[in-house]
């Protein structure tokens, strides 16, 4: 009679293997792009509305509250400003007043980031930096608490929207001011006609939807 001897099983790398997986402690190669379609895109950017004279008149205003109201075209636009960023290392996102709070805390969520807002004068309790600029409209002056940025960190200004680029310069060297790096800017909406842009540069500016 013949004995019968067990099989030994498989190690675990191999087990992997059988089911089509990879190892976990394998690299599995070059991460998959979440980046959405034009199509996609598109959709988030239908949930923009035009306003006609407002602030003033002969301003054509861009109103994102219907985006917002829109779960999945405000997780298009959140996502792909995060994907753009996975893999770099962010230590603050900067979120200008008002609405570059919506979409910075929900961005240095994602990417584990500390959220240090930039505030209009008199909101913030604390000392504080101020740097005054010029916007499209008039003269403005942002905030930002004294150590809200370590020495050296690594940071990203976010808006909802790019046009003329002084409010999220102003923003940037309010970072520099306390020893950080601004390494990129990102928008929900950029006005290119604006050319805001080319006062941001050489550093990096990402947008999302574009006019």
């Amino acid at each position: 009679m013949k004995s019968k001897t067990k099989s030994k099983k498989a190690p675990a790398k191999k087990a992997f293997a059988k089911k089509g997986h990879p190892h976990p402690s394998k690299t599995v190669g070059p991460r998959v792009s979440l980046v959405p379609s034009q199509e996609v895109i598109a959709y988030a950017a239908s949930h923009i509305r035009d306003i006609a004279d407002f602030p003033k008149k002969g301003i054509l205003f861009k109103d994102i509250t219907p985006l917002l109201a829109s779960p999945r075209a405000f997780h298009i636009v959140l996502d792909t400003i995060a994907e753009r960023f996975i893999g770099e290392h962010i230590d603050a996102v900067v979120g200008v007043e008002a609405r570059g709070f919506i979409f910075g805390g929900a961005l240095a969520a994602r990417l584990n980031a500390s959220f240090v807002p930039a505030r209009k004068p008199g909101k913030l309790p604390g000392v504080s930096d101020s740097v005054s600029y010029d916007t499209e409209y008039s003269q403005a002056t942002l905030e930002m608490h004294k150590a809200s940025i370590r020495e050296g960190a690594r940071a990203i200004v976010v808006d909802d929207l790019l046009a003329t680029g002084g409010t999220a310069r102003a923003a940037a060297e309010l970072v520099r001011k306390q020893g950080g790096y601004v390494i990129a800017y990102a928008f929900a909406v950029e006005l290119s006609f604006l050319n805001g842009r080319e006062k941001l540069l050489p550093v990096r500016v990402e947008s999302v939807i574009t006019y």
